[in-house]
């Protein structure tokens, strides 16, 4: 029982609709970079080097075995280099991107928690520790007069 009762604080938390949000907007970013890559990047680089498909480049190891109608005995062993370059490409791209926008959030994050920059509402908590910081720095400098 005592798992339940966990499971339903972690739900209830937020977490799960965090993680559930954060979950479905990577899968729809990973649909768009698919695309970004294969409809985008690849078809100039291809133009570039004659025409060649990189998702069909492979090494092939065993070449497929048929027979004489047609019908496939063996199937064809290779190793598809090509996809593995259309993956890296859609990594640094996703890596780029979310550098990007963890920057750009670490960014807002600073500005926020500056409690002397007037642009920018300061949080409650980062206001009321400043103020605290504020207070405990004359508190000292007044003991410091007294001696």
């Amino acid at each position: 029982m005592k798992l339940i009762q966990e499971f339903k604080e972690f739900a209830v938390k937020g977490n799960m609709m965090d993680m559930a949000i954060g979950i479905i907007i990577g899968a729809a970013f990973n649909k768009v970079v698919d695309v970004l890559v294969k409809k985008v990047f690849l078809p100039p680089l291809s133009l570039l080097t004659d025409g060649v498909n990189f998702h069909e480049k492979r090494i092939i190891l065993r070449d497929a075995i048929e027979q004489a109608d047609g019908t496939i005995l063996k199937n064809e062993v290779a190793i598809g280099y090509g996809a593995l370059g259309e993956a890296f490409i859609d990594f640094i791209i996703i890596g780029f991107t979310v550098f990007i926008v963890v920057k750009f959030m670490n960014r807002l994050r600073n500005k926020a928690h500056d409690a002397k920059d007037k642009t920018v509402t300061t949080p409650k908590d980062i206001e009321l520790l400043s103020k605290l910081t504020d207070l405990m720095e004359e508190q000292n400098t007044l003991l410091k007069s007294k001696k």
